[in-house]
């Protein structure tokens, strides 16, 4: 079956809905009892994508290679926050291929 596909508006409603604190603790709650391997899969995820090998590598040297402290607390905060961007979009994918994953299964259930 085909993934479906949202326009622009209904994921922005989408996302502004997670935003709602008691929406969020339930999509939490959801994911709980899954937390470890869902991590395996975004940890398997940025290896295969080499997040973390040699230019990781040679980022997180750069950052904290860095002369002057300020130089060296702004790189690792840029460091930071681009790897909770990458982290954030692969969670993102896992979380939608599982939605739809889902989905399919209780579609199937239900031709039964």
């Amino acid at each position: 079956m085909p993934a479906q596909s949202y326009s622009e508006a209904e994921l922005q409603a989408a996302v502004t809905a997670l935003g709602d604190p008691e929406r969020l603790r339930d999509a939490e709650a959801l994911v709980a009892s899954v937390a470890p391997a869902l991590q395996k899969l975004l940890a398997e995820a940025l290896a295969s994508g080499g997040w973390f090998e040699d230019s990781h590598q040679a980022a997180v040297a750069a950052a904290t290679g860095k002369p002057e402290e300020e130089e060296r607390i702004a790189a690792i905060r840029t460091l930071l926050a681009e790897e909770t961007r990458i982290g954030m979009m692969i969670g993102v994918a896992v979380g939608w291929a599982l939605a739809e994953e889902l989905r399919d299964n209780n579609e199937k259930e239900n031709q039964r």
